[in-house]
């Protein structure tokens, strides 16, 4: 049974019954996710723009910066996009046709992650126009004949679907040219993730995602069976739990959490908070000034939310409750300037919020070590039990003292 929470401009993490093993993958087990045998919490990251940059060679000193400054605090996972559609520099420019340079940059990203320890959720396509999106590949299949009314039709489209299972493919079957790894072979990656944040308006009951979430997790698994998937969603509740629909935001995007994650060879579920995009309000002026005031937080109020979600996922872990992890949006290097907006963390720059951020990483990797520690108790344990028991059958018959 899947449980629910929320979590305040950080990406939360919910797990459910998967087989685990000792090669480097991470797995679920239960509630929990599990890495070789031992529960798994990941305090990480958002960094879209990390093939982006890559794809530059001259620049790829700034993923090389951003995830060594990561994993000097302790961060272990980092979402990132594996997904940019025609625009400039793109990794797909067309159906099928792909930019080697750019693919290489996103080589060079994992094996990069790879050196510091730190594991990858790529996604594979954006429900909005940025980098593409769904609406690049509706567009695509228009100029190819195809009759569409709605860039909701990238969920319903047979040609669309197609370009789409296309991509699929290609990313998880590519060798990567630094590690010699092919990505479904690579341990590095955490999880694929079907879309970042599907939203299908057209269709607010929900059924459309459904069906498109439950062929793209079963392709998804026909070709990679390493690795955990998620859907990418929001976190808003449908008709499988109608008394919950009055804690979503005033819209309807046809989602539905509960049913969604539900659906086999969906292995984790995502939450999404972003009030400044969320407020039930259509009064403009109000969401400009709640963005206002939120962009202008001073670094209390900042570290304060940080503190307060981090306490929750902290408690949960703690408990051994549902919530496995929380990853921030977005980490920024220096030299990044172009790339802020507003919620970005520079660590060298933001020196509390990033004492914040290392101390809940070492508050989780205790946990895990409490786990070892448990673990290694119990095996001694048995190994005791197990050497009295040969012995006594070794012995029994004789007689043994005075």
């Amino acid at each position: 049974m899947k449980h629910l929470a929320f979590a305040f401009l950080l990406l939360v993490l919910w797990v459910q019954p998967k087989v685990e093993a000792g090669d480097g993958f991470i797995r679920t087990r239960g509630v929990h996710f599990v890495l070789n045998g031992l529960p798994y919490y990941a305090n990480g990251f958002n960094a879209y723009w990390l093939m982006y940059i890559a794809s530059d060679p001259s620049q790829r000193s700034k993923v090389s910066s951003a995830f060594q400054e990561a994993s000097s605090h302790g961060l272990t996972v980092a979402r990132t996009w594996a997904f940019s559609d025609a625009g400039y520099r793109p990794l797909q420019s067309s159906p099928g046709n792909y930019n080697e340079q750019t693919f290489e940059g996103l080589d060079f990203v994992i094996s990069e992650a790879r050196k510091y320890g730190i594991k990858l959720i790529l996604s594979l396509v954006n429900n909005y126009e940025s980098f593409g999106g769904k609406k690049q590949y509706v567009d695509w299949a228009r100029s190819q004949g195809q009759y569409l009314s709605s860039d909701d039709d990238f969920f319903r489209n047979t040609v669309v679907k197609g370009y789409y299972k296309n991509h699929i493919r290609t990313v998880l079957t590519r060798y990567n040219k630094f590690t010699g790894i092919h990505y479904k072979d690579d341990p590095t990656i955490m999880a694929w993730e079907l879309m970042n944040e599907p939203r299908c308006t057209s269709d607010p009951s929900g059924s459309t995602i459904q069906g498109w979430i439950a062929e793209m997790a079963s392709y998804v698994k026909s070709i990679d069976r390493n690795h955990l998937l998620e859907a990418g969603l929001e976190g808003f509740y449908g008709g499988s739990s109608p008394q919950r629909r009055s804690l979503n935001p005033g819209f309807n995007i046809g989602t539905d959490f509960i049913a969604d994650n539900r659906i086999p060879g969906i292995d984790f579920a995502t939450v999404h908070s972003y009030p400044d995009q969320w407020l039930s309000t259509s009064n403009d002026q109000s969401q400009l000034s709640f963005v206002n005031n939120w962009l202008s937080f001073s670094t209390y109020e900042r570290d304060m939310l940080f503190n307060t979600v981090y306490n929750n996922i902290y408690s949960s872990a703690r408990t051994g409750g549902v919530a496995a992890g929380g990853l921030f949006w977005q980490l920024l290097t220096e030299g990044m300037d172009s790339f802020r907006d507003g919620y970005d963390i520079v660590l060298s720059e933001n020196p509390s919020t990033a004492g914040i951020i290392a101390q809940q990483s070492n508050k989780l990797y205790r946990i895990r070590k409490m786990y070892a520690h448990m673990r290694n108790v119990e095996k001694w344990k048995r190994a005791k039990a197990n050497r009295r028991a040969q012995w006594l059958a070794g012995n029994r018959g004789k007689n043994i003292g005075n």
